[in-house]
């Protein structure tokens, strides 16, 4: 009991570093750093001396061999790595302990799975040469890993009551929260992968007007290659358009819903904390988001961008954790 609830504290604050990592990496355009899976020209690290930079050529003509982008990468896959052990050893603590754990251990076997599927999304990331709906998938299914893990932490180590919330309704409100921010996390991945954020440069419209012209078909056709559209011609800029125009949007609804949702959780003495740090994250989200884009996409700020979305994700995972009974 003592190793899973450990582990599963530990597993939780290194899911939340590979989600920022793996962010860094796709914003620093290293997503193809390595042009092969798991290694990185067919070795398990970056080709540093000559015969294997030759070898690396010989085996990738026409793929240069770039150290920073291949080290970034290589070393998100070390990571990854590190995290997918520690899910093993939680379905293996977790079965073992099973009466003494305050979560099913079927959990810990989905989460094992959802392991197994973002290791074959990272290979397909790599290669099927970034396909956006590929990226975003691989995107989603880190936050989802990271949000199961926060789970199982916060049974252990928080505190769990039914009674926190006695307004059946505002507990209804409170799981929708998990619905609304995960269908945001995707509009913005899905505008990360597409590379559509430089499709509007003006805020809070879009090229001088709130109704630009946009091409929603091509913009949400999933199955495509990176910048072509459902016919394989180039993606044009209406496409890059209605995609970020529907990520503020969602934006909007998103912000409405959660400071909404946070003003009534402050009459919640129990929930009075949390709703703080929900609020505090979401107005640092608001203009981290409005500064990535009038500033044209520093870095910094994209990568914040991405971290405190995860941020709100966990947040609004424990707040759900927290108006649970625990059953065990």
């Amino acid at each position: 009991m003592r190793v899973f609830r450990l582990l599963s504290l530990v597993a939780a604050c290194l899911a939340l570093f590979v989600v920022v990592l793996g962010a860094y990496v796709r914003l620093s355009d290293a997503g193809l750093g390595c042009p092969d899976w798991p290694g990185c020209y067919g070795t398990l690290t970056v080709p540093q001396s000559e015969a294997a930079l030759n070898h690396a050529q010989t085996i990738y003509p026409g793929q240069p061999v770039e150290a920073p982008k291949a080290w970034k990468e290589m070393i998100h896959r070390y990571f990854a790595g590190m995290l997918g052990l520690l899910v093993v050893g939680l379905l293996v603590t977790g079965w073992r302990a099973r009466k003494q754990i305050k979560v099913s251990p079927w959990l810990t076997t989905f989460l094992s799975l959802l392991i197994v599927g973002q290791a074959a999304f990272g290979m397909w990331t790599v290669t099927m040469k970034l396909m956006p709906i590929v990226v975003t998938t691989h995107l989603i299914g880190g936050m989802c890993t990271l949000a199961l893990l926060v789970w199982i932490a916060h049974r252990h180590w928080g505190l769990s009551a039914a009674r926190y919330l006695q307004s059946a309704s505002l507990r209804f409100w409170v799981r929708c929260a998990f619905i609304v921010i995960t269908a945001q996390i995707f509009l913005g991945g899905w505008t990360s992968t597409n590379y559509a954020w430089s499709a509007c440069t003006d805020f809070p419209t879009c090229h001088g007007t709130w109704f630009p012209d946009m091409d929603f078909s091509n913009a949400f056709h999933w199955v495509r290659e990176l910048g072509m559209d459902a016919s394989g011609k180039t993606l044009q800029l209406g496409a890059y358009t209605a995609i970020q125009w529907t990520h503020r949007i969602g934006a909007l609804v998103t912000f409405v819903y959660l400071f909404w949702l946070g003003l009534h959780l402050l009459k919640q003495p129990p929930l009075k904390k949390i709703a703080h740090i929900m609020l505090g994250l979401l107005l640092i989200q608001i203009v981290l988001g409005v500064g990535t884009l009038l500033l044209h996409l520093p870095l910094v700020l994209a990568v914040g961008h991405n971290m405190v979305a995860a941020l709100l994700l966990t947040t609004i995972v424990v707040l759900n954790s927290k108006i649970t009974e625990v059953s065990r």
